[in-house]
């Protein structure tokens, strides 16, 4: 009998904790949603805001990894490091990513505009291996060597970064330096919070 009352007693916290998260992603994702103002795209993203809100938060119960969940704002939770991860030689890069970069991969790209470097998660959604380059959803093509094919065009510096526990905790956490100091993180969208729940934490050259 007791361990059938201690069953239901973490089946409630989970279904408090589902609804919690859930109760932070449309606190966080109706603000957005309100400034959208094509008719035709506002009507599309609520249709699939439910699903998207409820399959994340159940994702991020689920984890494995080593983050921490911080239910009240449903983001995750890596102790910072002082400075921003360091690149790696471009020479390591392209050959980690000629070897194993492979469609949906969740991977992080550095972001830096005035002084303020942040990372983030994108994923592949093309891949041309015989010109050593890949195609990612938002940051579009780089080098296998990480180099950004769109970044001589705006103020934004990019770099795709080897997918690693610090890149990706740091991409996951929000965590932003300005001028090589932490600084206080930035919210993930839906979007991102969808694809860190795609990270496999035991090997990071396959797919979950």
């Amino acid at each position: 009998m007791q361990q059938n009352q201690s069953d239901i007693f973490r089946h409630d916290n989970q279904q408090l904790h589902f609804a919690e998260l859930c109760n932070a992603l449309y606190e966080r994702e109706l603000p957005q949603l309100a400034k959208v103002t094509n008719v035709s795209l506002l009507q599309r993203r609520l249709k699939g805001l439910s699903h998207h809100i409820k399959k994340a938060a159940e994702e991020m119960l689920r984890h494995q990894g080593p983050l921490q969940i911080d239910i009240h704002n449903a983001s995750w939770q890596f102790k910072q490091s002082a400075r921003p991860p360091k690149t790696v030689e471009p020479e390591k890069l392209s050959l980690w990513f000629s070897h194993h970069a492979c469609f949906g991969m969740p991977l992080p790209v550095s972001c830096e505009h005035l002084g303020i470097l942040h990372l983030e998660l994108d994923s592949i959604d093309r891949l041309e291996p015989e010109q050593s380059r890949l195609h990612l959803n938002k940051h579009g093509w780089f080098s296998f060597t990480g180099q950004s094919e769109q970044s001589l065009q705006t103020d934004w510096q990019k770099a795709l970064l080897l997918p690693a526990r610090n890149t990706l905790s740091a991409a996951c956490c929000g965590h932003m330096w300005k001028h090589g100091n932490k600084t206080q993180p930035r919210t993930l969208s839906l979007r991102e919070l969808l694809l860190s729940n795609k990270i496999n934490w035991k090997d990071f050259k396959k797919l979950l």
